[in-house]
């Protein structure tokens, strides 16, 4: 095959529309780590207008391309394939939109909140309101995980780091949800135009009057702490706090309710292993990076090429769209032996928070503490939960979430 043509692979998965109905297509992606590992795509099922892009499915090309931010850029495209479900204009604030040195300037700010020390001292806090939301379903044998129990612990976990009430805890996870799964007709019947009109600057308005509340009156939340921090003498301007505030948000209304559903979804579905967290609670923390492995909460990230390079045997040229797929690079078969067993003795590598360099995951340390504290509490409540419906998934190629999943108590003596 000639390293440099543009050419369409056998199993075109970035395609979007039917292939991802039930969450990732991973028999197609498979297929194409095996014949096609480095693919173009020439368009979109869903978005026709937005051109074709390259997909790295194996784990050594992302790790490749992640180190080497001067030829695959962040900044350039921004990190969301299809432009028109979140632009490159709205993404340029955040600081994983960025390439350094600005991108450094600002996370390092932003990583002041992050530390593990910091994020280990809410250990118990985030514990209360995991057993807060459990206690709320009573005596009830039947109810949603993803609605019911994974929402209202993630919404209140980030609310309560960012200083935003309780009461309006639905309100942002709503705002979240559609801009996030803007594509997904159920969650966004109005269509994507809609919500970047109506819903994105909703979320800068409400974040503004936040700010100016602050400046009256500071606070201790995370909010302030990016108001107030400075890296070198230089302060965040409003704009980055902003959108800095828009990507906590949406990172944390979304990455750990992915992981967490998927995660019961699979103990469900595989007993045994249920069984060995509920024998031997010591061994979550390797179900937790088994459940990051096998279910990221992000299907892909964007770079754009900077400059025509080499990767994989084919050439990618200057201003070129590549998708980095987690969901494929988290099962290759060169890294983990049996890769779509759920094993949660494995605790594995994995590239869910990324795949190294300057955009490794600034939420990972919350994250893993609120799935072993989900996990946890919800396996201590409920052992031999069951599905008791139809389960369904969010109809995007970017995040990787169920959307629904009802389950049920068995009744006792079952």
């Amino acid at each position: 095959m000639p390293a440099n043509p543009k050419i369409e692979g056998d199993a075109d998965v970035g395609r979007g529309g039917s292939h991802w109905a039930q969450g990732p297509p991973h028999e197609e992606l498979a297929e194409t780590r095996r014949t096609c590992p480095v693919q173009w795509t020439d368009r979109m099922e869903d978005f026709p207008e937005e051109g074709g892009f390259w997909s790295l499915m194996k784990a050594e090309h992302i790790r490749e391309a992640s180190l080497n931010w001067e030829d695959f850029s962040s900044e350039l495209g921004g990190v969301v394939l299809v432009d028109s479900v979140l632009p490159p204009a709205i993404q340029s604030g955040m600081f994983i939109a960025m390439d350094p040195p600005r991108h450094d300037r600002i996370k390092a700010i932003f990583q002041k909140g992050f530390t593990p020390k910091r994020i280990g001292e809410h250990e118990e806090e985030i514990r209360e309101i995991v057993v807060n939301v459990l206690d709320r379903l009573g005596d009830r044998t039947e109810f949603d995980l993803v609605e019911e129990v994974a929402q209202p612990v993630v919404s209140r976990v980030i609310c309560r780091f960012m200083g935003i009430p309780e009461e309006d805890d639905k309100l942002w996870a709503d705002l979240m949800n559609g801009i996030l799964a803007s594509s997904d007709p159920d969650i966004n019947p109005e269509g994507v135009e809609t919500v970047m009109a109506r819903d994105v600057p909703e979320v800068f308005a409400r974040v503004q009057a936040m700010i100016a509340e602050r400046r009256e009156d500071p606070t201790d939340d995370l909010t302030s702490l990016l108001m107030n921090a400075e890296v070198e003498g230089e302060r965040l301007e409003e704009h980055e706090i902003i959108m800095g505030f828009f990507l906590l948000m949406a990172a944390g209304n979304d990455s750990t309710k992915a992981t967490y559903c998927s995660a019961m979804h699979a103990l469900i579905e595989h007993p045994e292993e249920r069984q060995k967290l509920v024998n031997d609670p010591s061994l979550i923390p390797s179900a937790v990076e088994e459940s990051l492995r096998m279910f990221p909460a992000f299907a892909h990230f964007r770079r754009t090429a900077t400059r025509d390079v080499e990767i994989g045997g084919r050439t990618i040229e200057k201003g070129d769209r590549v998708a980095l797929w987690y969901v494929s690079s988290n099962r290759d078969e060169d890294v983990y032996e049996d890769p779509d067993r759920f094993d949660v003795e494995r605790n594995p590598q994995h590239q869910a928070f990324g795949a190294g360099g300057r955009h490794f995951c600034l939420g990972a340390a919350l994250a893993r503490l609120e799935l072993r504290l989900l996990i946890e509490e919800t396996l201590r409540r409920y052992p031999d939960l069951e599905i008791a419906g139809p389960v369904s998934w969010v109809q995007s190629g970017f995040v990787n979430q169920i959307k629904t999943l009802p389950v049920r108590v068995p009744a006792s003596g079952a």
